[in-house]
């Protein structure tokens, strides 16, 4: 397992990534958006929690800061996954790394845990949540860069 301290011995970008949090409502939807302007077109990515959630406001202004939406998308639990074939699975919260080990359990897939805050904890002025939602849309955009865009691609490491 790889968390947010460890680095990643692997070297090759998986062909398909999922993003985890608790109810795919903040965090993994973020990323997931994220990933999608970074990574390569061919890389298969989708976003799930392990409950049931509603569509956060705060994400799509954070995420329209930077040109990015969400689009139609609302949030889906682990069980409405269309697809459930992933070589990475990125959680990015406690409930969701235990999820997703349970799941994987008797698959060769890689979980990564980077722990994200929960901006909804956030108290104060407009601005002040917002700013609490910007650290936490920054740190995936980071780690998506550091962790996941330097690996080779596998068309890459075909070559």
């Amino acid at each position: 397992m790889v968390t947010d301290a460890e680095p990643d011995t692997h070297g090759r970008l998986p062909g398909a990534i999922l993003f985890v949090c608790g109810m795919n409502a903040i965090r993994s939807p973020m990323a997931e958006a994220i990933a999608r302007t970074i990574l390569p077109a061919g890389t298969y990515l989708a976003s799930a929690g392990v409950r049931p959630g509603e569509r956060d406001p705060f994400v799509d202004a954070v995420l329209d800061e930077i040109g990015l939406t969400l689009g139609r998308r609302q949030p889906q639990t682990l069980d409405e996954l269309e697809d459930d074939y992933f070589d990475m699975v990125v959680t990015l919260a406690p409930e969701a790394h235990h999820a997703a080990l349970e799941l994987t359990r008797s698959s060769a897939v890689e979980v990564v845990y980077w722990p994200m805050p929960d901006p909804t904890v956030a108290t104060g002025t407009r601005e002040q949540i917002l700013g609490a939602y910007r650290e936490v849309r920054d740190r995936l955009k980071r780690l998506i860069e550091e962790r996941l865009a330097s690996r080779e691609s596998p068309s890459q490491a075909d070559v």
